[in-house]
């Protein structure tokens, strides 16, 4: 993809180009938004409003990363929506099946080569990880998505977070120590690498 091109065809006022760019990133930026909201439903809105807004903002692109200035973008729209929430606290939905109980999100994680119980066990630890970072600080959350869930570097991290390099760092490590002490809970299904010992625990 010749994203500037699309880029200037885009402000020459080509929706098809714009489409481009939006099936280019649309993944990723998805994926951004459920990690931040821990929910389908809002990351789907999160991301329809970070391309509208996208569209609508384009004229102020200055250059540089155009991935983190949409990821700026959709982190501003989840910041906004989870702020809405904690003024408008609502329950998070989930789909019923016919005998009354909530049918668990599946996730993205399928392999079919894996074992029924490899599935179970890897549907579960995405989970724990899923509700460790939901429950982090809006700051620190897009700090360990962008960095260790989207594998963004520390420099165009910072500039989708709108933060200097210094402050991303030092958010991801908050963050990883309290995702790491959260995780513990259900250590049999972490690697080694990710066990805290006992010292640790104390």
């Amino acid at each position: 993809m010749d994203e500037q091109a699309l880029i200037q065809d885009a402000l020459d006022g080509s929706l098809d180009a714009f489409n481009g760019i939006v099936l280019h990133y649309q993944d990723l930026v998805y994926n951004v938004a459920y990690r931040i909201m821990g929910e389908h439903d809002a990351a789907g809105d999160a991301t329809q409003e970070a391309f509208i807004s996208a569209y609508q903002k384009l004229s102020q692109y200055r250059g540089g990363s155009f991935k983190a200035w949409l990821l700026r973008i959709v982190s501003n729209a989840c910041y906004d929506e989870l702020r809405r929430r904690k003024r408008q606290p609502i329950a998070p939905l989930k789909p019923e099946m016919d005998d009354g109980d909530l049918l668990e999100d599946p996730y993205w994680i399928e392999d079919d080569e894996a074992t029924p119980e490899e599935q179970t066990e890897e549907a579960e630890l995405q989970a724990a990880i899923q509700k460790c970072i939901s429950a982090l600080d809006e700051k620190f959350r897009i700090a360990i998505v962008l960095v260790d869930v989207e594998g963004l570097d520390y420099a165009t991290a910072a500039d989708a977070a709108g933060v200097p390099m210094g402050t991303i760092k030092s958010r991801l490590a908050r963050a990883r120590d309290r995702v790491q002490r959260c995780l513990q809970g259900v250590w049999e299904l972490l690697p080694d690498v990710f066990r805290l010992n006992d010292e640790e625990t104390t």
